[in-house]
């Protein structure tokens, strides 16, 4: 049976629940370890072909205990493996299985650091035996010597990473003979070496320990002690450089584990390590709860545009969709809201995806598609989407503004604020037709528009929603018995705060409405804050443990707006991610998805 491949443990395996260092990690001289060594049959770590078992139980330099035992492993014993160690099957036929020698093992492993000498080796086949025969692996904290000695050691110093080189070298009192216990003994020495090697390195605990045996690169061993002394707290982290420029911002909900994570080798970003290079300090924000941790990190970004974050740096380029006001309105893409009477819908990340929802809506409505300004006296020449019948020609006065407007301006104007369903139902008849004509890249194109029509008019319609408020105040309970309180206001987090446990929040929630921030509201979805952080406060809002504890007014949605499209767009986007054979079977089912939404 496949085993997991083994993993060492990690620095974050050196905390509790609460964040508070675990005592058995705190020094290494503190610490008790068992330093193992198994011989096997020499095949692969399948629950059996364990030979003998040797153990040494120790503590500062002192040994505290000694487990060592052959083992039967139920196969034969391969004619090299008597000659490398000098075990016989004679010797092995008495001896307990390996299912009899597990429960004494484990219990003598309690509580204790396991050591080995190419340590995943020796737990891949402790691991396997455990799951061949029922027994829970305890996953206790490893340390692998030769990893250690990889790092601590050079090669003029050793030629190889051996254990017997080892021994030598640290002139261990037992040299290893291909036994267990003599091999367990040796690598007890060459423990003590290496942590004798480690002080000069600044590694004094266990979880230091751990993550020098890990490619760890200079950088970040030289600015491990950048992490000191944070807070374990939710809130932002400010990576700065001498120059106190702010190089990186995150956030986190314990913030001294996660900047402690960036000096370990889970962490291989290069940009990440060019950052850890430059910076010279870094600067904790303990924030209240999670959600005012993500919504100062993203006004953090915004504010600094640290060079090192990709996301998030600039919520002021967006650009909208805007129907124009005239006597012939006209779709244009325009980066800022104003105060003209045009419609506008967004906001949109990118130019690219607002003229793809655009194309949409010309795929849906006969709105004209060119930029001129037209007026209703004088006629101009028509373009070449009128002769194609793809352009009602308002140019040419072949259409009253009245019924422009109702044929092409308003299908739009009532997707922006209530239901969408003409121009979704109009795109999904020209699907239909394209499939069932099998030109399936071509209804792919308009798929595509689709998603981009309307997932920006769900967006739009569920941020203005929120935005139109004055003040709703939200909590939901803490992990500790208290309650996160949120005060929005027109969709910007006006004020955070936690209130204690197993005391009543109305003290707490009145204190925090009295400092909240004054927000005062203005044109469009987000009047007063990113689309990005109200977004994350929607989702804060709408998590089923969020209690609304008092609105300004009612959040509504339209009855028929363009949430009751949502699965549509979920199975659209899906299938849009999905490979080429996925696309046109979805493609093809579209009819149905278009007749059910019609009912």
């Amino acid at each position: 049976m496949a085993q997991p491949a083994y993993v060492q443990g990690t620095l974050d395996t050196l905390l509790s629940a609460d964040g508070t260092v675990d005592p058995a990690a705190l020094s290494l001289a503190d610490t008790t370890f068992v330093v193992l060594d198994l011989e096997t049959t020499g095949g692969a770590a399948d629950g059996g072909g364990i030979t003998e078992i040797g153990a040494v139980k120790v503590r500062a330099g002192q040994e505290l205990g000694v487990f060592a035992t052959l083992v039967n492993p139920g196969e034969r014993l391969p004619p090299f493996i008597t000659v490398l160690t000098g075990i016989t099957e004679a010797m092995l036929a008495p001896a307990p299985p390996i299912e009899a020698v597990l429960p004494s093992l484990l219990e003598f492993l309690r509580g204790s650091v396991l050591v080995a000498h190419n340590a995943p080796y020796d737990v891949g086949f402790l691991k396997a035996a455990c799951a061949r025969h029922g027994y829970t692996w305890p996953q206790p904290r490893v340390l692998d010597t030769a990893a250690v000695a990889r790092r601590a050691l050079t090669r003029d110093e050793v030629p190889n990473r051996k254990l017997g080189t080892l021994a030598q070298f640290f002139r261990a009192a037992v040299q290893p003979t291909h036994r267990a216990l003599d091999d367990a003994r040796a690598t007890v020495d060459v423990l003590h070496g290496l942590i004798e090697r480690l002080g000069s390195f600044r590694v004094h605990t266990l979880g230091d320990a751990i993550e020098f045996a890990k490619a760890v690169t200079p950088t970040q061993r030289r600015q491990r002690h950048l992490a000191d002394g944070l807070p374990h707290a939710p809130g932002v982290y400010v990576f700065r450089a001498a120059d106190d420029r702010a190089l990186y911002v995150g956030t986190s909900k314990d913030i001294a584990t996660r900047v402690r994570s960036y000096f370990t080798a889970s962490e291989k970003r290069a940009r990440i390590s060019e950052m850890l290079g430059a910076a010279t300090r870094v600067e904790a924000v303990e924030c209240a709860h999670s959600l005012e941790a993500e919504v100062r990190e993203l006004r953090l970004i915004a504010a600094h545009a640290p060079p090192y974050n990709r996301r998030s740096k600039y919520p002021e380029r967006v650009v909208w969709l805007k129907l124009t006001a005239e006597a012939y309105p006209r779709l244009s893409v325009v980066r800022a809201l104003a105060d003209d009477g045009a419609a506008y819908l967004g906001p949109f990340s990118s130019r690219r995806t607002a003229e793809l929802a655009a194309a949409g809506v010309y795929d849906a409505v006969p709105l004209r598609q060119c930029s001129h300004k037209l007026s209703v006296r004088t006629p101009t020449p028509a373009c070449a989407l009128a002769e194609l019948g793809r352009c009602p020609a308002p140019c040419e006065h072949k259409i009253t503004p009245e019924a422009y407007e109702e044929t092409a301006a308003l299908p739009f104007r009532t997707a922006l604020d209530g239901d969408p369903s003409q121009v979704v139902e109009a795109l999904m008849t020209r699907i239909d037709e394209l499939s069932d004509k099998r030109r399936y890249e071509e209804a792919a194109v308009l798929r595509s528009r689709l998603i981009a029509l309307l997932r920006a008019t769900v967006r739009m319609q569920k941020l203005t929603a929120l935005t139109r408020l004055s003040e709703i105040v939200a909590a939901r309970r803490d992990t500790v018995g208290g309650w996160e309180i949120s005060v929005v206001r027109h969709g910007r987090l006006a004020a955070a705060a936690t209130s204690p446990p197993r005391e009543h929040p109305r003290p707490t929630l009145d204190a925090v409405r009295l400092t909240a921030e004054t927000v005062l509201p203005g044109r469009g979805p987000v009047p007063a804050a990113s689309a990005e952080e109200t977004e994350r406060i929607l989702a804060w809002l709408e998590r089923p443990d969020t209690r609304l504890v008092e609105t300004s007014g009612d959040w509504v949605s339209p009855v028929r707006g363009a949430a009751r499209f949502t699965s549509l767009l979920t199975r659209a986007e899906a299938a849009a991610s999905g490979k080429d054979s996925a696309v046109r079977s979805s493609v093809t089912d579209r009819s149905d998805d278009a007749r059910s939404l019609r009912l």
